[in-house]
């Protein structure tokens, strides 16, 4: 994974972007302790390697544990959000396969019980009141999603830390939302949230925005992309003129649109190169490319 080009975003919690290069996602073994801090970035650990994870959220320039070139330097300087607060959230923006879910699983998969994971995808409207509002054609597109109700989930799970908070989810196979797929458990001082229109300055996401301790933007070239794209449809059981007409009519103007939020992300990653072996997940969602 390459990170380039970071841009100091014009509005947000936290305006000091990082510059550096990420592969070898090796995961750490989970923390047991529920208070205890997941293995590997300690915000109060000793630098190793030669990263520069400086937890430019926290704005102290600490370094952390865990060099910045690998995943363990990226799960630190998430983790470095934790600092000061009972609990933080992580967005990761990004046009449609890009790899924002690959990162954000890999990153809570590193970081084991002190982290959770959020899908905007959850959010998705279901497909009656996509009809209902005549975007069945658009489904994916920014107004597709119940952007309320996703703030109001990011509230919950940065006010509510003692109970278990249920997340919903997408399910490709159903095509339609599914309730309380994932979990973020009172132990979990990390959120990690990723979706495409999470840095966008437009109402209901400038809501979302201002509740990321951070938001970090995720991007791939743009033929990569188109692959990635064609594929899930594919998997999701349309034919390839059906696959690539949905990419050219829907999720190419998606992203269009998102990536007009890039310069109010905190910083730039490119997921090109980096082979993230995780197990599948809940329902059979694994880390293979028509998913990213």
């Amino acid at each position: 994974m390459e990170i380039d080009d970071p841009r100091t975003p014009t509005t947000g919690p936290h305006t000091a972007p990082t510059t550096s290069t990420a592969s070898d996602p090796q995961a750490t073994p989970a923390a047991s302790d529920p208070q205890a801090t997941p293995a590997g970035p300690h915000p109060q650990a000793t630098p190793a390697g030669t990263g520069t994870g400086t937890g430019t959220g926290t704005g102290t320039g600490t370094e952390f544990a865990g060099s910045a070139l690998t995943l363990a330097g990226l799960a630190a300087d998430a983790w470095s959000l934790t600092e000061d607060t009972p609990r933080a959230v992580l967005g990761l923006a990004g046009p449609p396969g890009a790899g924002k879910s690959t990162l954000a699983r890999a990153l809570v998969a590193h970081l084991g019980e002190g982290a959770a994971y959020l899908p905007l995808d959850g959010f998705h409207l279901s497909n009656a009141q996509l009809e209902r509002l005549g975007l069945t054609a658009r489904k994916g597109s920014e107004p597709s999603f119940d952007v309320w109700g996703y703030v109001d989930l990011l509230r919950r799970v940065l006010d509510e830390t003692v109970r278990d908070i249920y997340v919903p989810d997408y399910d490709r196979t159903l095509h339609e939302p599914v309730a309380a797929r994932h979990l973020v458990p009172p132990a979990a001082r990390l959120v990690v949230t990723e979706g495409n229109y999470l840095a966008c300055d437009l109402p209901g996401w400038r809501d979302a925005y201002v509740l990321m301790g951070e938001c970090w933007y995720v991007e791939a070239p743009g033929g990569v992309r188109q692959e990635r794209l064609v594929q899930r449809q594919l998997a999701g059981g349309r034919d390839e003129a059906q696959a690539r007409d949905w990419v050219a009519t829907n999720d190419d103007p998606n992203g269009q649109l998102v990536e007009k939020s890039r310069d109010r992300c905190h910083r730039i990653l490119s997921t090109t190169g980096l082979p993230l072996a995780l197990p599948p997940g809940p329902s059979g969602i694994g880390m293979d490319p028509s998913r990213f």
